[in-house]
């Protein structure tokens, strides 16, 4: 239900190692503008209701009811010189907003975040 590539997991262990950082990273739905909620990254710390995944020593969590909305949930990370960053996308559609008007035209809507 969680697929997180390669690349991503690189560069999220690069990050954490870079600032120190002993932490998950939750996938979880951002308030977004325009274009409705999508799927982003934090930090925190295990809840009750999340299911857990792992990937080369990276912990992943979401919650329960997000993967279930979600469906399959994929993590990136697009290499394109200042504007790299990650992409979270998901089988389901998640929220409204630019989604309904096809801009997320795979089915699923994601988020692209700079690193």
């Amino acid at each position: 239900m969680l697929e997180v590539t390669s690349s991503a997991v690189e560069n999220l262990k690069t990050y954490l190692a870079d600032n120190n950082i002993e932490s998950a990273i939750r996938i979880s739905l951002m308030q977004g503008g325009w274009a409705g909620p999508s799927l982003g990254l934090a930090l925190d710390e295990p809840k009750e209701n999340d299911a857990t995944f792992e990937e080369d020593s990276v912990q992943f969590l979401v919650e329960q009811g997000l993967l279930k909305t979600c469906g399959s949930i994929k993590v990136d990370f697009l290499e394109a010189g200042y504007r790299s960053g990650f992409s979270i996308t998901s089988e389901n559609a998640v929220g409204g907003g630019g989604c309904s008007s096809g801009s997320c035209s795979t089915g699923g809507c994601g988020s692209w975040y700079q690193a």
